[in-house]
Formats: structure tokens, sequence, C-alpha cells
């Protein structure tokens, strides 16, 4: 069967009368509402083809028909209309994301914030990965029972933390000459880049506090290894217990679990990604079981013309597409813009 043009209006209709409603969609309903010309009867008919072709399907309870992923692929794919962004919902975003943000953190918990409120949808919001920026401070803090704290300040203001264990005694001023003088050797470098020579050349300053360096370089690689594994941010958690999908306790179990997990978000939110920008990933495209009736969009944000990190939004597979797509994409932009500003 050809999808012809009176089956792609029929499921566009449908899909917009699903989106809107959460209830089954009927023939009649579709004749009332939707002014296509053809009679019930005639969309009856379509819908049958539809059917058979796999774009709708009937929940066992309803006469009525609901989108199937496939259906859901073939409108965002080739029905969807692009839709701009209001002039209030740019000056929300524009004075959120740039209002009082001092540190990279922030920006990203407020990104996922102003995301999920624009779209009642899960936000997720990926930082850049400590490897990609570049060293502005280091600073080591002594602690009780020989543990040191090591602190990695990124010139985008992300701060990598972690706990050394040492079987030395370290006082303050030690800390403070070797932190100066690491500071100093590694400010600007990108970690993932740090060469040999500038190793090299710190091992020789700080001759005297060799043993102490060597355990803050191995843990600053070690560290390196798990922060390029960037944090994800998320925001509107609440959303989705508004969402019909996920009054099955079973159903919102599985995504909350999921969203506990830092690892699997971010394999969820790579796997979805594209380097082209916008991606969209529909129910059983999603690899992971318990979003397998949940669609994410995704977009990238850039810095320098290079990808450093990806905003999102999780929500049912009747999700209102056109106006997700457009408000990922504009943050998106925005909060390259931002780091464009203040990466000069």
């Amino acid at each position: 069967m050809v999808m012809d043009g009176r089956k792609k209006n029929i499921l566009h209709a449908i899909i917009q009368d699903y989106i809107a409603t959460a209830e089954p969609v009927g023939s009649r309903s579709i004749a009332q509402k939707y002014k296509l010309g053809v009679s019930s009867a005639t969309i009856r008919n379509e819908m049958a083809d539809l059917e058979e072709m796999g774009f709708i399907e009937q929940p066992h309870t309803s006469s009525g028909r609901v989108p199937s992923d496939k259906g859901y692929r073939f409108y965002v794919d080739f029905l969807m209309k692009k839709m701009d962004i209001s002039p209030p919902e740019e000056q929300f975003i524009h004075g959120q994301l740039k209002e009082n943000i001092q540190h990279m953190e922030d920006l990203f918990k407020k990104t996922s914030d102003v995301l999920s409120q624009l779209t009642n949808y899960i936000a997720l919001a990926v930082g850049p990965q400590v490897s990609e920026t570049a060293v502005q401070q280091i600073q080591l803090l002594p602690m009780q029972n020989n543990k040191v704290l090591l602190m990695i300040i990124s010139d985008k203001g992300v701060v990598d933390n972690g706990i050394m264990n040492f079987p030395g005694d370290y006082d303050k001023e030690t800390m403070a000459i070797v932190s100066e003088i690491l500071s100093c050797k590694l400010k600007g470098h990108r970690l993932k880049d740090i060469s040999k020579t500038v190793l090299q050349e710190i091992y020789y300053e700080l001759a005297d506090y060799k043993k102490l360096v060597t355990l803050v370089l191995d843990f600053m690689d070690d560290a390196l290894k798990v922060s390029d594994k960037a944090k994800v941010y998320t925001g509107g958690m609440l959303n989705i217990l508004n969402q019909p999908e996920f009054k099955d306790v079973e159903a919102l179990r599985s995504l909350l679990a999921l969203m506990e997990e830092q690892a699997v978000l971010r394999q969820v939110l790579e796997e979805t990604s594209s380097e082209s920008g916008l991606a969209i990933s529909i129910g059983g495209e999603n690899k992971h079981k318990g979003i397998h009736n949940c669609s994410i969009i995704t977009a990238n944000y850039e810095v320098g013309g290079k990808v450093i990190g990806t905003v999102g939004i999780l929500g049912p597979t009747r999700m209102a597409y056109p106006k997700a797509a457009t408000t990922i994409e504009f943050v998106s932009k925005c909060l390259s813009d931002i780091l464009e500003g203040q990466n000069r």
C-alpha cells in the first residue's frame, strides 16, 4: 500500500488528536474535528489500511486507534511542521540562562529546569567532559586521617574533586606550594593534552615533593578517566506523574529507576544524540527497556565549533514533538552562545 495524501492527512489528524487527548481516536471524531472533506466511513477504511501498514494500532480496551512507534516516526520525519519559538519564551530562556550564573554546574541545573518548565517533560542536560576543559587552578586541601582533597577548577567553572589517601602527613604549607606550582604549570592545558614536557617540568620544580606529586598526578589521571563521563543534570521529574501513560506503577518504577543511574542516562543520551544536530528517538528505538514507551529528543551544544555536550527531554511517545523540538533546539543554541562568550 502507498501512503497517499489522504492517508497522510488522516494519520496526521490521528496523531494530533491523540497527543492532545491521550484517548484512542475514532473515525467519527476525525471527521468532526478535522474537516478532511471525506466521510466517516471513508476515514474508517483508511484507518484500517493504516493499521494494516503498521502506522496505528488498536488498544485492547477501545474501538479507537492510537499511533504506533512507526506512525510517530513517519510523522516526525515527514509530516511534522516546524514551529517558531514565541518571543516571551525566547526572553524567558535568555533571562534564565544568563541570570547571575557563576559556575557551569549552576548553568546546567538551570538549563534542565528551563527545559522542563517549557515542555512539561523530564529534562536532561549533560555537562561538558572535564577532559575537554582547560585547567584554571589546582587546589590541595589537607584533611584528617592522612586524606587530601584535590580540586580541579576549569576555565568553564567546572569543579572536579576527589579525596586521596596518603601514607604520609602533609601540612598546609606543603599543600599550598604544590597547589601553586601545579596550577601555574597546568593552567590553560586541557587535562587530556598535558604533555610529557610539562610533567617533567613539574617533577623538576617539585623534586622535594616527588612522592606527593606522583600520587596527585596519578590520581588526576584516574579522576580524568572517571570524570570523562560527564554528569547528567535532570529536571522536571514530577512532570512525568502528570502523563496518563505513567499511571501504571510498574512503568513509573522502571523509569524512575533508570533516572537514578548516571551511567545509563549518559548511555541513553549518547545513543540518541546525533552529530548533525537535533535527534529524536521513539519508543522501541530506545534500547533500554525502562523507556520503551518514551521518546527522547536531544540537541548538542558547542564551543568553537566542537560538540562538548548534549541537552535533551524525555517524555511519553505521545509527545508534542513540534513544540518540544523547537524548544530544545533553541535552548541548545542559547547554551552554545553563552559558553562561546565565556570562552572568549
